[in-house]
């Protein structure tokens, strides 16, 4: 994974296209480093969640080029790589596992992070979960309590229950949420670890419990789509 870091510094400092097609064979070294270890890590997360079982590298991954249409952010490319283990998927809408490496810490997230869960819902699929933490939001909380080591990212809360929801509930909290999403930082050290898909694995086993919540509530909704 050192290559890996090592490159993604560089293409930060240097990010312009005359760098990356000077570097492009590196690029397709890293690349492959990347895909590699994200086949490790689909088959270790199908250890405990099957419906991930036979997802391919590109089904996980992203592509290093940023889309700057609509951003005053012009840097043509990422300073991070990120693989999402989801059922189905990156573009399925299911929850699932998300690791992230950011060495420069100027990109996406800024620092080295692993997640589970969803975000960029859908409304009708978000109104889906929120019925569920309605019906079922002791479950929710003892499943985000079993996660330990990770804590709920509320960047995105609402200030308000959202309406048709009470604002009086117990889990108003949970509520207001629009994305769910269980987050943990963690070190370089941690990245650079020989035995990082298994770890990985480990950490994000504890995360299983609200996965499979998220998930029994997106289903629903996309069955009534």
């Amino acid at each position: 994974m050192e290559e890996v870091l090592d490159f993604l510094r560089r293409l930060s400092e240097n990010n312009d296209r005359d760098w990356f097609d000077a570097h492009r064979t590196e690029w397709t070294h890293v690349k492959g480093v990347w895909a590699a270890f994200t086949t490790r890590l689909i088959e270790g997360i199908a250890t405990f969640e099957p419906s991930v079982r036979g997802l391919r590298p590109q089904d996980c991954t992203y592509r290093i080029a940023r889309d700057t249409r609509f951003s005053t952010d012009k840097r043509p490319y990422k300073s991070w790589l990120g693989t999402f283990v989801a059922p189905r998927g990156k573009k399925s809408g299911y929850a699932g596992y998300y690791f992230h490496v950011e060495p420069a810490g100027d990109g996406l997230l800024g620092n080295h992070l692993l997640a589970a869960g969803a975000v960029c819902i859908e409304p009708q699929v978000l109104r889906s979960i929120r019925e569920e933490v309605l019906d079922h939001g002791a479950e929710m909380m003892e499943s985000i309590r079993r996660a330990q080591g990770f804590g709920l990212d509320t960047t995105n809360r609402l200030k308000r229950v959202p309406t048709g929801f009470p604002a009086e509930s117990e889990f108003a909290d949970l509520l207001k949420q629009k994305d769910y999403c269980l987050e943990k930082p963690v070190s370089e050290a941690f990245v650079l670890s020989a035995d990082l898909p298994e770890r990985l694995v480990e950490e994000f086993r504890l995360t299983k419990p609200f996965i499979d919540q998220l998930n029994r509530a997106i289903q629903y909704a996309y069955e009534e789509m």
